[in-house]
């Protein structure tokens, strides 16, 4: 446990809307921060004379566009206003006044301020800033956000948590942006005075806002301290990903203090050099393990100290174990891959089998079906990198243009038995809407397994339904291979079916 606070922001455009969010805010918040400029000018005085009674606290915020705000407004009316709330804030209130160096003699300091930096162009002075506003004005409530690209940018808002510590001061740092989510989740088990949260996904006040029930009934994030170990996944992008949820609910249905969070990581080199290896790292974050993800499963081997025979055959590794400051590097995709294959359709030796794809999960699709006695070919579209990874497992390699070609050299003697997808096609983003193969091109397969993480219908699985041939969804592939890692990790045998109802109420 911590002594941190949540903090929901609410945003409304009227007086009634406002109280209706601040009920709903209630069940999860300990302090509920009113977002004014969301309101017109003119509807100000009407919410302030009318505003629910409330168990929690408020916080009134009321941030220009420049500073992040929804609308422009003066700073002198700013001022004017939030000095103004300054009564309220007698009665147990909270008022966030935005830091302006040229204007800060003009701002009070005392325990009822939240005083905000917002640097939404990037983070170069954030430290720099913080601590200044530390040194001003060590009674209130000094809150820095500064906008984050990838994971290692977060680590200059980070490190005021430190700053404040020598001091005794209060300190919100965050990191605004997927990049920055770790710090909401982890910022109360370092000592940060509160985190903020959006009401419910889609309606974030800020970029990498985590909504209220996730952060308090997935990650738990007021239950952590500096003693939980911290797992998460690493890759870029993570808008997929659904891990987060069946690990949680492993570690919370098993009693394991740990928490499984995102890492956005576009540079692994600097995340690992900076955030991970002991050696080099200039934050201590307790991280015990992760989960890997495109586009890191291979470049991520250089960093381990040991890596199984299996991730070593494969040559890619999508779970890593932190030890005693040792890391070793396991793939688990291997087994996630072939179990719900074989439960579906007995032995596979001899049968022929196209894999699509050429990244790190196709990898262990093609080592998982050669292992299992299937004769298997590798279709890309990048030529280059199928031929690469047909020439370490010994196999044929062609672009997946030639699979439907007659006159391809590729065409085999009799249709393909299995049929998988190890390609982003069908994930979302800009393929969502593709299949990688038409219902036509499936005809006379056994089967088609889709690794998309889905329980139902991606773009390949509308095709297999329509050619009539059975499937398998990439939701099983990442239960079962995650069930492996759990066992990694902890030691102990996965809570499967928790699990799985996870998994299954976030695609419903």
């Amino acid at each position: 446990m911590n002594n941190g606070n949540i903090c929901v922001s609410v945003c409304a455009t009227t007086p009634g809307e406002m109280a209706s969010k601040i009920a709903s805010a209630e069940e999860y918040a300990d302090i509920i921060e009113l977002r004014l400029d969301c309101l017109s000018p003119e509807l100000l005085r009407d919410l302030l004379t009318s505003l629910p009674d409330s168990r929690r606290r408020y916080l009134y915020t009321l941030r220009t566009k420049s500073q992040g705000g929804k609308r422009e407004i003066s700073e002198s009316d700013r001022t004017e206003l939030a000095n103004s709330l300054s009564a309220h804030a007698a009665e147990g209130y909270l008022v966030d006044t935005e830091f302006e160096p040229a204007n800060s003699q003009t701002v009070d300091d005392d325990s009822r301020r939240v005083i905000s930096w917002h640097e939404l162009a990037g983070n170069p002075g954030a430290r720099t800033q913080g601590r200044e506003m530390l040194r001003r004005f060590p009674n209130s409530t000094i809150k820095v956000a500064a906008a984050v690209d990838d994971i290692t940018d977060s680590l200059e808002v980070w490190k005021l948590l430190n700053d404040a510590k020598k001091s005794g001061a209060k300190v919100v740092p965050i990191a605004m942006g997927d990049a920055g989510k770790w710090t909401r989740i982890l910022g109360l088990a370092h000592g940060a005075a509160m985190t903020f949260a959006s009401l419910d996904d889609g309606v974030e006040t800020a970029a990498g806002q985590i909504s209220a029930r996730e952060l308090t009934e997935v990650y738990r994030a007021k239950e952590l301290s500096l003693e939980t170990k911290v797992y998460g996944v690493i890759g870029s992008p993570l808008t997929n990903s659904k891990s987060v949820y069946i690990h949680n609910a492993a570690f919370a249905a098993s009693g394991t203090d740990a928490v499984f969070i995102p890492l956005e990581v576009g540079d692994l080199a600097a995340f690992m050099e900076r955030m991970v290896l002991e050696k080099t790292r200039e934050v201590d974050l307790n991280f015990a393990g992760f989960a890997v993800t495109m586009p890191h499963k291979q470049a991520i081997i250089q960093y381990l100290d040991h890596i199984d025979s299996v991730a070593a055959r494969v040559g890619a590794v999508n779970t890593v174990k932190i030890e005693n400051g040792r890391l070793s590097g396991y793939n688990t995709d291997v087994d996630g891959f072939i179990v719900p294959l074989t439960e579906k359709l007995g032995s596979i030796m001899g049968m022929r089998a196209a894999v699509f794809g050429a990244g790190g999960a196709a990898r262990a699709c093609i080592y998982a079906l050669l292992k299992e006695g299937c004769e298997v070919f590798i279709y890309s579209r990048d030529p280059d990198k199928a031929a690469t990874v047909g020439k370490e497992f010994g196999i044929d390699s062609s672009p997946v243009s030639a699979f439907s070609s007659a006159n391809s050299t590729m065409a085999p003697a009799r249709p393909f038995d299995i049929l998988v997808n190890a390609t982003p096609l069908g994930m979302k983003g800009p393929y969502e809407n593709e299949p990688v193969l038409t219902a036509d091109a499936m005809a006379g397969a056994r089967l088609v397994y889709d690794l998309v993480t889905s329980f139902g219908e991606t773009p390949t699985i509308r095709e297999a339904r329509l050619a009539g041939v059975p499937w398998i969804a990439g939701a099983e592939m990442l239960i079962a291979q995650g069930a492996r890692q759990f066992s990694i990790w902890t030691g102990t045998a996965a809570p499967i079916r928790v699990m799985r109802q996870a998994l299954n109420s976030q695609l419903k």
